[in-house]
């Protein structure tokens, strides 16, 4: 019997230790659910209210914080994932088109190579007077070749890089030895050795170019 007196006396030592603005807290909501809250006078009801109401009030605006930045989140990852959709689609065929530059470079040396020998000139008139021989007709097989390869690169959204004339940029343009020069501004590319190509707006292969300097 002692013993239960003891133990009733500590639960009602902690219940009285227990944080006042709590107990006033739970005490005023219960007022208000309370049937005893309309025997209240006027002006406690209307504070009661009002506490109640800047309660409510900071509740909302915290869960209308949250879903604006829940929202904006969203967003901002839909958009990331739409630059990154666009992105590996504009750039997927990079390596493929890396590696067809060569090939590109090869038959304009090709056709440099023809053009300087001329092989119409060493045609042959035939039984029917035409004056195409079998090389002059392969050459042509060939360019046309070259054609349709750089109309398929052009489609895809490779283009030259300008290199006569401009100005060097080091973005661009690699620089493989420098020449004097009076026709052009020093600074400026006055040979390319190797045609440089971007793929849109990235550069997939800089031109390799001599760089003007002003004479001695």
């Amino acid at each position: 019997m002692v013993e239960e007196d003891l133990n009733l006396e500590s639960e009602n030592s902690a219940s009285s230790d227990a944080d006042p603005d709590e107990a006033s807290s739970e005490q005023g909501a219960l007022d208000i659910e309370s049937t005893a809250f309309a025997e209240l006078p006027l002006s406690e009801q209307v504070d009661l209210l009002k506490g109640a109401l800047q309660d409510a009030s900071h509740q909302v605006a915290q869960n209308i914080d949250l879903a604006q930045r829940a929202q904006a989140d969203m967003a901002n990852f839909r958009r990331r994932t739409d630059e990154e959709r666009i992105a590996q689609g504009k750039y997927s065929a990079s390596r493929v088109i890396a590696k067809l530059l060569p090939v590109v470079e090869e038959l304009d040396l090709a056709m440099n190579h023809a053009d300087s020998n001329d092989p119409d000139e060493s045609a042959e008139e035939t039984s029917g007077g035409e004056a195409q021989t079998s090389e002059s007709a392969w050459f042509q097989g060939v360019r046309l070749i070259q054609r349709k390869l750089i109309a398929l690169l052009e489609s895809e959204g490779v283009t030259a890089i300008d290199t006569v004339g401009v100005a060097f940029n080091p973005l661009e343009h690699e620089a493989l030895g420098t020449d004097e020069s009076t026709e052009f501004p020093p600074g400026h590319v006055i040979q390319a050795v190797r045609k440089g190509y971007r793929l849109h707006d990235r550069i997939i292969q800089p031109a390799q170019v001599i760089v003007a300097t002003e004479p001695r």
